[in-house]
């Protein structure tokens, strides 16, 4: 197959951004694509990677918008699409090949989320499995989501889902592409056997982390549940996020209301079908 890889980063790390397109381009078995987003305003630290096509908007589109814009600078014969993190390397030449067969296997598959492992200790983190009985990260299963910057989907299914929602900057905006996806027909698959090698990091590194996370909880259900489901969503999610980080409570209600207060939310409420779906995967959209 014919796979894009789209790489976002901000030119603050060479050296792990070489190291991650590497393992795309010495890929076996699939012609690949290497499109590189510098995701920052002009005048940092300019990525030069050979071997790549350098988009730059000129500012920091967010990732779900600078992903997006990847993917339109794809050539048109790609089948897949590669989602890598900067500092991320896929483990082994035939990460990409293996994904492909699974892909041909089934037309349905709409995405595949690879298993991410620390390159040190191996180990992989419980929330990096998307599921919500965690088990045996190592085993593969259908999920109802995805990991953004190790994940690898359908072309098609990606343009007919709508892409990613540029609105959300950062934060939940795999989920919402998956239900999406789920909801046209799609299956998304953990493929524990095809790894992502990524440093173990607090998600809470980031700066907005609190904020965005609480008020993407919000526009999620806004735009896809249905309004019962969406209530309760908002309701547990909102308590679970104080319990989990009190410290950061004021920072966790203001994302929430800003949430509830953005204008101009597309209603895209999935089908109950596809909420029994879901359940029957093991998550229903309410944790």
């Amino acid at each position: 197959m014919k796979v894009g890889c789209v790489v976002l980063t901000t030119g603050a790390r060479p050296v792990e951004l070489a190291a991650a397109v590497e393992s795309a381009r010495h890929q076996r078995g699939v012609d690949v694509e290497v499109v590189v987003v510098w995701n920052a305003p002009v005048g940092g630290p300019r990525p030069e990677v050979p071997g790549t096509r350098l988009v730059a908007p000129g500012e920091n589109l967010g990732i779900p918008a600078g992903r997006n814009l990847g993917v339109d600078h794809l050539g048109s014969d790609r089948e897949l699409v590669l989602f890598l993190d900067d500092d991320g390397m896929l483990v082994g030449d035939a990460v990409l090949a293996r994904a492909a067969q699974l892909f041909a296997a089934d037309p349905r598959l709409g995405a595949v989320s690879l298993r991410i492992a620390d390159p040190v200790t191996g180990e992989t983190q419980r929330r990096h499995v998307p599921r919500l009985r965690v088990g045996d990260p190592t085993r593969s299963s259908y999920v109802t989501t995805f990991l953004g910057g190790a994940s690898i989907l359908r072309v098609d299914a990606f343009r007919a889902a709508g892409g990613l929602p540029g609105e959300f900057f950062y934060a939940h905006e795999e989920t919402s592409l998956a239900w999406r996806l789920l909801d046209r027909g799609y299956r998304i698959r953990y493929a524990a056997d095809l790894t992502m090698a990524h440093p173990a990091q607090p998600p809470a590194r980031h700066d907005a982390y609190h904020r965005l996370t609480a008020r993407n909880r919000v526009l999620l259900a806004r735009k896809h549940l249905p309004a019962l489901l969406a209530v309760v969503y908002v309701a547990l999610w909102l308590l679970l996020n104080l319990v989990r980080a009190p410290a950061a409570r004021r920072t966790i209600v203001a994302g929430f209301v800003e949430g509830a207060r953005e204008a101009d939310v597309d209603r895209d409420p999935i089908r109950w079908r596809t909420v029994v779906r879901m359940a029957r995967y093991g998550r229903p959209p309410l944790l």
